[in-house]
């Protein structure tokens, strides 16, 4: 079972009717459409958790990288 089928069986059919419509002006079927809604979405949330991992605070060094910083820095 795809993913547009189970998402077909989820929505009301307004909602079918609607993402129809949508599908069709893209030159797509809905089960393509459903598809790819769903990769861009996946897609999105990747994108989202590769930002907020990237503005993440750097770790304080440890204990054994700051005994090498302070015994390799120069008198």
């Amino acid at each position: 079972m795809g993913v547009g089928q189970i998402e077909k069986q989820r929505m009301s059919e307004g909602q079918r009717a609607y993402e129809t419509k949508r599908a069709a002006k893209n030159g797509m079927s809905l089960d393509k459409w459903l598809t790819s809604k769903e990769r861009e979405k996946q897609d999105a949330e990747k994108a989202r958790l590769a930002t907020v991992a990237a503005q993440a605070p750097a770790a304080k060094p440890g204990f054994f990288a700051r005994l090498m910083a302070k015994a390799t820095k120069p008198i």
